[in-house]
């Protein structure tokens, strides 16, 4: 537990800043919904946009004059910042001893490196936890104005359970790379390398059907709000998908951290 609260206490100055980040642009957001919500003037400048276009940002599938069209569109901003913010942490914990210098200190204490281990990828996954439940708070509480329905809050609540589920994918993979990675710091920008290319994955396999096969390879695709909000409920396939890659990718941190070398 030592451990645990000194690196969450350590990692408490980023989750503030990520989450006052989140919540600046939900607010922002929010205001400018004023110019889409009930206004049917925006439905017409909405279709003169060129398909390519609308189809990339997911503006085609959502009606963004209602509550719930406009946070549809906003969740693959939800899920993009928390899937950098989970590839940060996740990386963070395990490169940062490296990086300061202090992993000769940490680990001649008669713990094991799987405690270790144990204590620092619970303290980014708290972090993840904080940072979804902050997008959700504010959320509920910037669109009180607009009078939220039941259909809202229930868009919102899945919103929520997908942006978390991807945050773990990316947490996971982020610590499973500083776990392989020599030396660990590097990870943090292979991590969100490979966030920006599932981002983009999920942007073309939007555009064009010929690119369709992509969906597979981005969770940003696993977790479409326009399927989901449709469907209402996550698609279970995907859901275990991404259990499944979470699941390997802990289970290759355990496998090849206790035995890695340790740059001091």
């Amino acid at each position: 537990m030592n451990i645990f609260w000194h690196e969450w206490k350590s990692g408490l100055r980023s989750l503030l800043i990520w989450s006052g980040v989140m919540a600046l642009f939900i607010l922002i957001s929010v205001t400018k919904m004023a110019g889409y919500v009930n206004n049917p003037e925006m439905t017409a400048v909405l279709k003169s946009l060129p398909q390519a276009v609308a189809a990339a940002f997911g503006l085609g599938a959502f009606d963004l004059t209602t509550l719930d069209g406009f946070f549809g569109v906003m969740f693959v901003y939800f899920a993009l910042m928390g899937a950098i913010a989970a590839a940060t942490w996740g990386s963070g914990v395990l490169s940062r001893e490296e990086s300061g210098k202090t992993a000769d200190f940490l680990l001649t204490l008669p713990v094991s490196r799987s405690r270790v281990l144990t204590a620092k990828a619970l303290a980014a996954l708290v972090n993840c936890l904080l940072f979804t439940l902050v997008t959700g708070v504010v959320s509920v509480l910037a669109v009180q104005s607009y009078q939220p329905d039941a259909s809202f809050y229930r868009l919102l609540l899945l919103e929520m359970e997908a942006m978390f589920l991807i945050e773990l994918i990316f947490l996971a993979i982020g610590l499973m790379l500083a776990s392989l990675l020599r030396p660990a710091w590097r990870a943090v920008s292979v991590t969100i390398g490979l966030i920006l290319a599932s981002y983009f994955a999920f942007a073309v396999s939007n555009i064009s059907k010929d690119f369709d096969f992509l969906k597979y390879f981005t969770p940003f695709k696993y977790f479409d709000a326009a399927v989901f909000m449709q469907a209402g409920r996550l698609d279970g396939v995907y859901v275990l998908v991404s259990l499944l890659i979470i699941l390997a990718s802990i289970a290759v941190v355990y496998g090849a951290y206790p035995r890695r070398d340790i740059y001091i």
